[in-house]
């Protein structure tokens, strides 16, 4: 915020997450909300976390000034409005919850969501367009690559890779050394203790791989704990 002018800023999708970054952008500061585009017109008019919904995709581009924070929950999703959108990175917004300390040896990329509880240790790398969820702890040398996001409480050790476009489940915890692939999602409560290639489903204690026939949402059905 330069000279006490708050910078307009528009929120794409009218979602949960939005809801929540809201919380985040004015603990924080620095931002005025114009308000929220969603391409769903049964939302226009709506408000959503106090924020009303002004209209689909193509508003952004009236407000050629304000900044930017794509919030669908999945990080393909976020990837596909990026795409969609084509704006340059200095557009994006980056919003980190005011309790969140993310010490000078560590990284947040632009258009990156890390909401309150999130605790950052040292060396630590988040790419472009993340959300890490509350009280997600990423200890030393941890690398999160672009449009991953990390549901509620996950836990990574140290020197842990996550791919992009990655989705870990609330309280997912991976053991240090490991390496995550692009596109893969990891079930709730589950502990992965070893690699796993891209595009998997694993799931479990300690976490094993999905059927290949395993949809995401079959996934919500099956027991974490057997």
């Amino acid at each position: 915020m330069a000279g006490g002018v708050m910078r307009s800023l528009l929120l794409v999708a009218a979602s949960g997450l939005a809801r929540e970054a809201l919380d985040a952008i004015h603990a924080a500061g620095g931002y005025d909300v114009v308000g929220i585009v969603d391409d769903d017109p049964s939302r226009w008019g709506e408000l959503v976390g106090g924020a009303k919904v002004i209209g689909g995709l193509d508003v952004v581009h009236h407000y050629s000034d304000a900044a930017v924070l794509l919030c669908a929950g999945r990080g393909a999703a976020r990837a596909s409005l990026a795409e969609r959108l084509g704006l340059d990175d200095s557009r994006y917004a980056t919003v980190v919850h005011p309790d969140v300390y993310v010490p000078a040896t560590c990284e947040v990329g632009i258009g990156s969501i890390v909401l309150a509880g999130c605790v950052l240790t040292t060396d630590v790398t988040v790419g472009r367009h993340v959300v890490l969820m509350p009280h997600v702890t990423l200890t030393h040398d941890d690398e999160i690559a672009d449009f991953a996001t990390l549901c509620g409480g996950v836990t990574l050790g140290g020197s842990v890779h996550i791919g992009e476009h990655c989705y870990l489940g609330m309280n997912a915890s991976v053991r240090e050394d490991v390496r995550i692939g692009a596109n893969t999602l990891i079930g709730m409560g589950s502990v992965v203790l070893s690699d796993i290639s891209p595009n998997e489903i694993w799931f479990g204690v300690p976490a094993r791989r999905a059927p290949k026939r395993t949809s995401r949402e079959q996934l919500r059905e099956l027991r974490y704990d057997r």
